[in-house]
């Protein structure tokens, strides 16, 4: 019963890994992508093309990591009792931040959908390293958990 367990464990690791993975591609594409779309002209073709991109990348990819992401981490945390741990509370933290940034991330495509274009490209491509920043915070806080 202990090797189950300790094999549920490492394929439970895994698959948060894979799914953290693709869901930080999809969160460095995203703002990427909202760069080239809003150079686009509003009702065009390419305007057309990009919202389409944009939502395939959210429900194909996003939605479905970001999902698996959370149940397979909380299941680790749960089966490692993290809970009791300053590292664990400091990495909630950030992926909970991430989690915002991943749901304005969708509103902003909903806005470039409707034609509307609140930010500049500068702001959007300083905002496109969010997700680099948090992964290396996170990474650190895991590996040599400091606290």
């Amino acid at each position: 019963m202990q090797d189950v367990l300790g094999m549920t464990y490492y394929w439970l690791k895994a698959g948060h890994l894979i799914f953290v993975i693709f869901w930080m591609a999809g969160l460095f594409m995203l703002p990427r992508f909202f760069v080239y779309h809003q150079e686009s002209a509003v009702g065009s073709a390419e305007d057309a093309a990009w919202i389409e991109r944009e939502q395939r990348l959210l429900k194909i990819i996003l939605l479905p990591s970001i999902v698996v992401v959370w149940a397979f981490g909380l299941l680790l945390a749960w089966y490692t009792a993290a809970w009791t741990q300053g590292w664990f509370h400091a990495k909630l933290l950030l992926v909970l931040a991430l989690s915002g940034y991943h749901g304005w991330a969708s509103a902003y495509a909903k806005k470039l959908a409707r034609g509307e274009r609140p930010l500049e490209g500068r702001k959007l491509r300083l905002l496109n390293e969010v997700p680099g920043i948090a992964a290396a915070l996170i990474v650190v806080l895991v590996i040599v958990r400091p606290f």
